[in-house]
């Protein structure tokens, strides 16, 4: 027997778009689909606050722009339309256009990872956000343990990825001139034990 399964109804960018601006809630475009983006554990947004504080005293007074969670991102390459936890552009800040609410031209994106997320974020999602011409750095924060990914473009094609791990480390950005340290993106963290965190969706 074949069970029969309805197609997932799929918007413009211009219907999503208008619902979008309207909505409480934040949703990506993919394709034709839109994608309701879960809340996160308060530790996924104490990290992601954390590297926005540090981001914005290193920078202050410099000629950059840092966002936090709700700034919409445009990838034109593939039309999806998202909400990186932090970005950084380079001023002058590049919109669609048309619009004042949708930034296209950030230099570095992070992401904290969590267990319903962290395959799109390494996977389709980095795919996607290497499509944008002035791209260059991408952080991954693990949630669960005091572990930054840190990807960083060499070439067109080619991005180096340097792993660092426990909170006695630290590493320096290249799109931007800021030194991160892991004891203070996990300050006041508490980790939880794996077999609970395993119950987290955001």
């Amino acid at each position: 027997m074949t069970i029969a399964t309805s197609k997932p109804q799929t918007y413009t960018a211009e219907e999503y778009l208008a619902l979008e601006v309207e909505s409480e809630l934040r949703h990506e475009y993919r394709t034709g689909e839109i994608v309701e983006m879960t809340g996160g554990t308060p530790a996924h947004n104490k990290l992601s606050s954390a590297l926005n504080a540090l981001l914005w005293f290193g920078l202050r007074k410099k000629p950059y722009t840092v966002f936090v969670t709700d700034q919409r991102l445009w990838i034109p390459a593939v039309d999806l339309y998202t909400y990186p936890d932090v970005m950084v552009v380079a001023d002058p800040l590049g919109l669609k256009p048309g619009r004042k609410d949708t930034v296209i031209n950030p230099i570095l994106i992070a992401e904290t990872l969590s267990r319903s997320t962290q395959n799109y974020d390494r996977g389709d999602k980095f795919v996607h956000y290497r499509t944008i011409d002035s791209f260059q750095e991408y952080i991954l924060i693990d949630q669960y343990r005091p572990f930054v990914e840190h990807h960083v473009k060499q070439s067109e094609h080619q991005w180096l990825l340097t792993e660092y791990q426990g909170v006695d480390t630290s590493f320096s950005l290249v799109s931007v001139p800021v030194e991160i340290a892991l004891a203070d993106l996990y300050e006041g963290i508490e980790f939880e034990p794996a077999e609970e965190s395993n119950s987290e969706v955001g």
